[in-house]
């Protein structure tokens, strides 16, 4: 009997304090690996993520801006020849509401009756002042980049295909008539064919913390104070801008806005415009205080550091935003068509 007590006693013995510790001490560690790898799997998540956006956004911003920059300079049949107003160059439109007019003595939305070139491109870096005029203040980030595009929208349109609130010419391979698409009779030319008209300026403004490509197009009722926001997260934009000074067609060399001189702004001579080189720095929407940004990023000739705000050397959460920089260089065919 004494034999058989003994053996339930064994039976239904529990775990000792030492076995319990060591227990506890293993599902500690487990534990403890678990979160660890789950930490590091979240944390992976959120940096591809951002990657993926900071890939995403730029490739969409340099689409948005190459589609309007690659066609500048486009007037239908009168394209190449300087617009002249009163020779071959009228204007029957609406004053404009509110414009942008940019650096130049002819360089508003329609071409004036100086005796300068009409200029269908211009761009500058923008630092302490603007020099480009706007009715509705344009106030961009410092030192980013403004550019100005001009040029007809293709393809041509019919009298009843008009927008009543947009701007439109009729284009002759002689002459060429800006009016509004709500008139109730569109001037008609001999041989002549009707294109919508389009002045937009892109720049980048921060709002609320989040820096922005924005845009400002033409139309009626806004004039140019019709303002869009296009991609967010675009905290740079930088142009080079590529010279033929040989007359092959091809750029001879890439330089910024401000080494652009007015003979080149109007291409003079054989200081003619052939291609742009553009560059977007992109930053994450999110702040990652996890992260800390030492790269200096390069955008042509320009440098940009990721750990100091270069317009706000206090701002703390600068350094802790991913950052990544895209660029693309784009042919302007109409210059190159027209010289061959």
């Amino acid at each position: 009997m004494s034999h058989m007590m003994n053996k339930l006693s064994i039976k239904h013995r529990g775990m000792s304090l030492v076995e319990l510790m060591i227990a506890m001490l293993v599902g500690l560690f487990l534990t403890a690996g678990i979160f660890t790898m789950f930490n590091m799997s979240s944390s992976n998540v959120t940096t591809t993520g951002q990657f993926n956006q900071l890939q995403e956004n730029g490739r969409i911003a340099l689409a948005i801006m190459e589609r309007d920059i690659s066609q500048l300079g486009f007037f239908a049949d009168i394209t190449g020849t300087e617009l002249i107003v009163n020779v071959n160059s009228s204007n029957s439109t609406t004053v404009l509401t509110s414009d942008c007019v940019g650096e130049g003595v002819n360089n508003a939305t329609f071409p004036q009756n100086v005796p300068a070139h009409f200029r269908r491109l211009w761009g500058n870096e923008y630092t302490n002042s603007l020099t480009m005029v706007c009715g509705a203040p344009l106030t961009p980030d410092s030192k980013t980049d403004i550019i100005q595009v001009k040029r007809l929208v293709g393809p041509s349109v019919l009298a009843a295909q008009l927008d009543a609130n947009s701007y439109y010419a009729s284009v002759t391979a002689n002459e060429i008539e800006f009016f509004n698409g709500s008139v109730a009779t569109p001037p008609v030319k001999l041989n002549s064919r009707m294109w919508k008209y389009q002045h937009r300026v892109y720049f980048v403004e921060t709002d609320s913390g989040i820096p922005v490509l924005k845009r400002r197009s033409l139309n009626i009722s806004g004039g140019m104070s019709n303002e869009e926001q296009l991609v967010e997260g675009i905290e740079n934009i930088h142009f080079l801008y590529g010279f033929d000074n040989d007359g092959d067609s091809t750029p001879d060399t890439f330089i910024p806005a401000k080494n652009v001189s007015t003979f080149m702004w109007d291409n003079q001579g054989f200081q003619r415009l052939v291609a742009l080189r553009m560059y977007v720095l992109v930053r994450s929407i999110q702040i990652d205080r996890s992260y800390e940004n030492d790269v200096t990023y390069t955008l042509g000739d320009k440098e940009i550091s990721g750990s100091v705000n270069p317009n706000k050397s206090n701002d703390t959460d600068y350094k802790h935003y991913r950052r990544k920089v895209l660029s693309t260089t784009v042919v302007l065919e109409n210059p190159v068509l027209i010289r061959n």
